[in-house]
């Protein structure tokens, strides 16, 4: 498939997974529309975009959790930003590793509202001009946190089961549309997500990559641009990927 020109929906866009999935398909020239919270790193993003290859960048300040907010970004795109090609559900995070019957109920909420209600609002919002169209991919960023859970992370773990079981009743639905559905689900990757897991803990979020290789965030990056560029009738239901150093969620290689 050829991305040249092809618009391009990444939310969580300003660091992380999102950001090296934005610097994949600027290299592919694609137009890029950038969704997070944080403008100035995604302005930071953007500006590598372009000079990675994009041919244009348009950055919107976005909080997937709000339903109007997300429904609005959408219905106000300029014209020239409309036909979204590929969305890439990539806004997600974890807080805290509490017991259930310990857990902080902001947390829980924070988490069911961005990795489960958050992708539900923004697919909500982009699927139907995709079917119109008769063109789009979809491509939900999960876990493989969504198959097994892990101690004290079961809040966690349960909004990426339902990112899976979202993702393939989508493609459910979607039968008979050329509109493709895709799950990238990986296991550790360094990001900030351990570091926002604790709340900005840098030595708690250090501890979890001690001793062993994880993935990167280029490396998932990668595969959600194959799966996207493959032929027009393949659709990849869903990738699931760890690093050498990790077997599942509860066990893994650490080097002493």
């Amino acid at each position: 498939m050829d991305l040249k020109g092809k618009i391009v929906l990444i939310t969580g866009a300003s660091s992380g997974i999102g950001a090296a999935t934005a610097m994949a398909f600027a290299a592919e020239g694609a137009r890029l529309l950038l969704a997070a919270r944080r403008a100035g790193k995604m302005a930071e993003v953007a500006s590598a975009a372009l000079e990675r290859g994009a041919q244009a960048v348009h950055s919107v300040h976005l909080d997937v959790r709000s339903r109007i907010a997300v429904q609005r970004i959408i219905d106000e795109l300029p014209e020239e930003w409309a036909e979204i090609s590929v969305l890439v559900n990539n806004a997600g995070l974890s807080r805290g590793l509490d017991k259930v019957y310990t857990g902080k109920i902001d947390d829980w909420e924070e988490m069911i509202d961005t990795n489960v209600k958050g992708l539900l609002f923004v697919t909500r919002a982009v699927v139907p001009g995709m079917v119109v169209r008769g063109s789009g991919h979809v491509v939900n960023l999960g876990s493989i946190a969504g198959d097994m859970a892990y101690p004290n992370g079961a809040v966690y773990c349960g909004s990426k089961a339902a990112v899976r079981l979202i993702n393939d009743g989508l493609r459910q639905d979607l039968l008979g549309t050329p509109v493709r559905v895709t799950s990238v689900d990986p296991g550790m990757v360094e990001t900030d997500f351990s570091l926002i897991r604790f709340h900005g803990d840098a030595e708690k979020a250090a501890k979890v990559y001690k001793g062993l290789t994880p993935l990167t965030p280029e490396d998932v990056a990668e595969a959600v641009l194959w799966a996207v560029k493959q032929p027009a009738h393949v659709n990849i239901a869903r990738i699931a990927m760890t690093s050498v150093d990790q077997a599942n969620t509860l066990l893994f290689n650490r080097q002493s």
